[in-house]
């Protein structure tokens, strides 16, 4: 079997570990998630690589001493996924590691997407010390995640640099014909939790102008957030969870809290749109009479490639017979928080239709082969950049 068609195949296998049967959904911390490190781990001994679990559950695979290059990507997931966001990256990276002699270390980082507590990129910020300790009181229902973690120690300080293989996430390289993509720089995040307060009520009997609705007042907020968005081209915002209570069909929505994920490739373009969205927060709680609270989650700004890096990965794309095309990254990566402690780099796969987050990811052999061949060309090839 080739190294491309084994990376697939054992896609293929981690997709069928989930919390639920009928969808695949791995996030962190559920026995599912143990389950896939399990797996992972064992493919990486196959490798030849020594592997253990850290204090925030990633899981790591190593080879040789001293200052090592990083490899890696994610293995948990989001809700409904597809099979490709995260897994190939360390799989391509485990497939790579097993073929050249030289310290390196491959990562599966243990909560990328945050969707179980809200901490995105939470085992790669844990390597770089910028693990936030208030997180410790995160809940999910009854789990609070300081029952999940152990002390995440202090930052690596012998990462020479890291490297990522994902799909791209987006159709610039599907419309451009080529398979392979470098990375420029990953656009900036702010995460927020929104909670309104209102007053709950009977939905019979409360007229319309004496009512207190605190979906009614997120519903105008998340609008809002569309709008906002819209105005200027490389801006994206996003309300992606919404929690209404009592939640009964016959009571006025008393509370709700939604949350909001704003992104751009410039961070005083971010920065202005929180703010923007911040005040018709405060309008709408004042015109609609509603008690509100904004909780910054995470924020973290624009991260650029090393240009050192790039070069090499371009020459590697080049020498595999692929022309070398730059692109940014819109979706969020673990190497925003890796950036704090070493350079880094990354290489997008094409993938159909740009569809990620979705059952339907999709990519062909070949993409996957000419990522496997590009990334085991950039390591054999790999030098440190000077810091």
């Amino acid at each position: 079997m080739s190294g491309s068609a084994r990376v697939l195949e054992r896609c293929d296998a981690l997709a069928r570990i989930s919390e639920e049967p009928d969808r695949l959904t791995r996030r962190f911390g559920t026995p599912a998630m143990e389950e896939a490190n399990e797996l992972v781990a064992g493919w990486m001994r196959e490798a030849g690589l020594t592997t253990r679990v850290d204090a925030v559950r990633n899981l790591i695979g190593r080879r040789g001493e001293g200052p090592f290059l990083m490899l890696g990507s994610h293995l948990d997931t989001v809700v409904d996924a597809g099979r490709y966001d995260g897994p190939l990256g360390v799989l391509i990276a485990i497939e790579a590691a097993q073929r050249v002699d030289r310290p390196l270390e491959v990562v599966g980082f243990s909560d990328e997407e945050g969707c179980r507590f809200g901490t995105a990129y939470l085992g790669s910020s844990a390597m770089t010390g910028r693990f936030d300790p208030a997180w410790l009181e995160l809940r999910d229902g009854d789990v609070c995640l300081r029952d999940l973690v152990g002390d995440a120690g202090p930052a690596r300080e012998d990462v020479l640099g890291y490297v990522e293989v994902h799909i791209e996430q987006g159709p610039v390289l599907e419309r451009l014909g080529e398979p392979v993509g470098v990375v420029t720089a990953i656009n900036g995040q702010s995460h927020a939790e929104v909670t309104f307060v209102g007053e709950a009520g009977h939905a019979g009997t409360v007229p319309m102008s004496l009512r207190q609705d605190a979906l009614a007042g997120a519903a105008e907020c998340a609008l809002a957030v569309e709008r906002i968005a819209k105005g200027h081209p490389e801006l994206v915002g996003t309300v992606g969870r919404i929690e209404a209570k009592p939640g009964a069909i016959n009571v006025i929505p008393g509370e709700v809290m939604f949350t909001v994920d704003v992104r751009a490739p410039q961070d005083a373009l971010r920065k202005h749109a929180v703010a923007a969205i911040r005040a018709e927060i405060e309008s709408t709680s004042r015109k609609r009479n509603l008690g509100s609270e904004v909780e910054l989650l995470q924020e973290f700004g624009s991260t650029a490639c090393a240009s050192g890096l790039m070069e090499q990965m371009e020459r590697a794309v080049e020498r595999q017979g692929f022309p070398a095309r730059r692109l940014p990254s819109g979706a969020g990566h673990d190497g925003m928080a890796l950036g704090a402690i070493t350079d880094i780099c990354m290489l997008f796969v094409r993938c159909k239709g740009g569809i990620s987050h979705n059952p339907l990811e999709s990519i062909s052999a070949e993409d996957a082969a000419a990522g496997a061949r590009v990334l085991l060309d950039f390591i054999e090839h790999f030098a440190p950049l000077q810091r």
